[in-house]
Order: C-alpha cells, then sequence, then structure tokens
C-alpha cells in the first residue's frame, strides 16, 4: 500500500478488526451494485470512499429531478444523463482510485450471469420483484454473498443472503417469487429520503465486513426500520428445505 493510500485509508487502518490486513482485503475487491438510485447513492459512494478496488454499477435509467429528492449521489447538473455516468463522476471525485465501471443496461438474467462470478459481493439497491428474484438466483448460482436492502414510504430493510454458508437462506426462502407482493414504486407511494440513505449506508458496511473479513454480517437476519419511530425489528430468516431457489434440487 502506498504512502498516499496509508493516509488516505488511515482511519480504517486504525480500527482493530480492520487493520492493514482488512484494508488490503478491501483495497483488492470488486462489488456488483445492481441499481444507481436512492440505495446505490450512499453505497457507492462509502465503498468508493473505503478504497474498494472495482465498482461495477448496473443501471437503465437516467437521472430525473423528482430523484434528486434522495438519489444523492446525483444533482441538478445531471438531470437526464445517465445515473451510471453521474455515479462514475461522484465516485471519481471521492476516491480517484476506485474504478467505477457504468454499464447502462437493464440486469437480466444473462448480464447478471456474466457480472456476478466476477464479483465479491453484488448490492441490490434495484426497485422490483423480478429483478430482486433474479439477482438472488444469480448469487445463489455463482455462490456470491448478497446484500439486499429496500425502502419505501417510512419503511426500509436489510439483509445479507451468503450461499457459501449452507445454513444461510437466499432471498427467495423470505420472499418467494410465488408470493409476489403488489408492486410498489415511490412514484406512486412516496419515500421519505433519510429512510433511503440509512438502508443504502448500511448496505455499504454489510459489505465492507463481508469484504474485510470482519464484524458480524446481517447473515440470516433481516432488519426492519419503521422510520416513524426510528425503532429497528431484527428477525431471523430460515432457510426453507424446499426453496426452489437454494433447495436440494432447484
Amino acid at each position: 500500500m502506498r504512502d498516499d493510500e496509508l493516509s488516505r485509508y488511515s482511519r480504517h487502518i486504525l480500527l482493530d478488526e480492520i487493520g492493514i490486513e482488512g484494508q488490503e482485503r478491501i483495497r483488492a475487491s470488486r462489488v456488483l451494485v445492481i441499481g444507481a438510485g436512492g440505495l446505490a447513492s450512499p453505497a457507492v459512494l462509502y465503498l468508493a470512499a473505503a478504497g474498494v478496488s472495482t465498482l461495477t454499477v448496473v443501471d437503465d435509467d437516467v437521472v430525473d429531478l423528482t430523484n434528486l429528492q434522495r438519489q444523492i449521489m446525483h444533482g441538478g447538473d445531471t438531470v437526464g444523463h445517465p445515473k451510471v455516468l453521474s455515479a462514475q463522476a461522484s465516485a471519481a471525485r471521492i476516491n480517484p482510485l476506485t474504478a467505477l465501471v457504468p454499464l447502462q443496461q437493464r440486469a437480466d438474467a444473462a448480464l447478471l450471469d456474466a457480472l456476478t462470478p466476477q464479483a465479491d459481493v453484488v448490492l441490490d439497491c434495484s426497485d422490483n420483484f423480478e429483478t430482486r428474484h433474479a439477482i438472488n438466483a444469480a448469487c445463489v448460482r455463482h455462490r456470491v454473498p448478497l446484500v439486499s436492502g429496500a425502502a419505501v414510504q417510512f419503511d426500509g430493510q436489510i439483509s445479507v443472503f451468503d450461499p457459501r454458508d449452507t445454513a444461510c437462506p437466499c432471498y427467495a426462502c423470505a420472499f418467494p417469487a410465488q408470493r409476489a407482493p403488489d408492486a410498489i414504486a415511490c412514484a406512486t407511494m412516496g419515500v421519505f429520503a433519510p429512510v433511503v440513505g440509512v438502508i443504502g449506508c448500511m448496505q455499504a458496511a454489510q459489505a465492507l465486513m463481508l469484504l474485510g473479513a470482519f464484524g458480524e454480517p446481517l447473515r440470516g437476519s433481516l432488519l426492519m426500520l419503521d422510520g416513524r419511530s426510528m425503532e429497528w425489528t431484527r428477525i431471523r430468516i430460515p432457510r426453507q428445505s424446499a426453496c426452489s431457489v437454494c433447495g436440494p434440487a432447484p
């Protein structure tokens, strides 16, 4: 690690749980982020600031004025521009040592199968049930840990699904595809901006724990935030033996 990197990451290195070894692991890591909106905004910025080597960000959307209330990675000067290019510029301002690879396309199954094996951790910052299940399936197939986050109105949730751990459930264990909820979009239901920021920051924290091999990531636990009272609820998610994705006969 160069002298300028030792200085840049010194506050992490000072932590006994991370140290030089943990920061080196973070520095050598590759993270795939699906989505470049409200959840991804703090997640990408903190992962870049922490020194992740490569961030691949996938999103086919452009910045809209209505995004700016919560998507802090973007600004008024990027309205109408691809979100992934706005993300690339924001990450570069924070840490030019982190490479952000922008992919302006939809995260379909074929793309996920191509990108997931190259990642050490995947962050699901998407906003629809279909994409979340496609991301989960790719992570299970390629045995890559998934940090899943969601937020709408005043409610947020986060969990870690790690297929390397045989006791850990996958996203489909907790949210089976056949029980898909009615679509809830920020455009119609609204969202309290700080809740999105809190969940996105926690996604970055969970990813860094996995990459740096420290702490206790939320494997098999779902953490839910009620933004009206700022109360957290934590529940255990059992692995489902009959799960159609991670079960013995998917």
